[in-house]
């Protein structure tokens, strides 16, 4: 028990986030099978029929993404390495960022994958509903990344952890990228945020490389890690191999 660590602040936040993230694609996937099965109103229609769900929605990413753009505690080190606050230099002058060229290949994939998703709604196969169901399902997503496992970092970026992540504050702007397609000045407004915050953390990248440096900023050093999700993953990972290990012998009793 003594090597237990209690979660971070930080973590709960991003659980709290999970929980209403995906409280929301349950509704919203509610509302559209109505939709296709009852051929009641379609989701905007449900929704524009109870603006408050809209305004509250709309509201909270607003806010966690204004929010991005200041320093905050309360967010993980992985955004707030691009502020100048959070620099504390390591005496060393080589500004070594392993993953910066795949960067490019994600952005480029990304792109791509969206694309389709796209012709197929230009083209009436997919309606703004789906847009809106797929954009919910990749704000679910970009928690998971962050709390259990990270296809971008595992297979492209190859990043130690988050707090190193190159396109950390991509992750909005790729949320939202459905919404591209869906003409409603909410969805837009939302979308707009999310690449102004891109484009911020890429100019502040461009300007000062040695805030996201392992090399030249020791704030991304583990020792100055207020997330602490590397003993989070470390200890959920252990419980998965109990559950394995445990489910392997009751098989085998019961074979006997």
């Amino acid at each position: 028990m003594k090597n237990k660590k209690r979660i971070s602040k930080v973590s709960l936040i991003h659980y709290v986030r999970l929980l209403y993230r995906t409280a929301l694609f349950i509704l919203l996937l509610i509302s559209y099978i109505r939709f296709r099965f009852y051929s009641e109103a379609s989701v905007i229609e449900s929704v524009e029929k109870m603006p408050t769900i809209i305004y509250i929605t709309w509201a909270v990413f607003v806010v966690e993404m204004i929010q991005r753009f200041f320093p905050n505690r309360y967010e993980s080190p992985g955004c707030q390495k691009q502020f100048a606050r959070n620099y504390i230099k390591s005496g060393s002058t080589e500004i070594k960022i392993h993953d910066n060229n795949a960067t490019m290949l994600v952005a480029l994939i990304w792109i791509v994958f969206n694309a389709l998703f796209g012709a197929l709604h230009m083209v009436g196969i997919l309606d703004d509903g789906i847009m809106v169901l797929l954009c919910s399902a990749y704000s679910i997503c970009d928690i998971i990344c962050i709390l259990f496992f990270c296809p971008f970092q595992t297979w492209f970026l190859k990043n130690k952890c988050c707090s190193t992540c190159r396109i950390y504050n991509w992750d909005y702007a790729m949320m939202f990228t459905p919404l591209f397609f869906v003409r409603k000045s909410y969805t837009w407004s939302l979308l707009a945020l999310s690449v102004a915050l891109m484009v911020r953390w890429e100019i502040t990248f461009f300007l000062h490389p040695e805030r996201f440096s392992e090399k030249t900023n020791d704030y991304l050093q583990c020792k100055n890690c207020s997330e602490k999700l590397c003993a989070h993953k470390k200890q959920l990972n252990s419980l998965w191999k109990q559950i394995e290990e445990y489910s392997a012998e009751r098989i085998r009793k019961l074979r006997k």
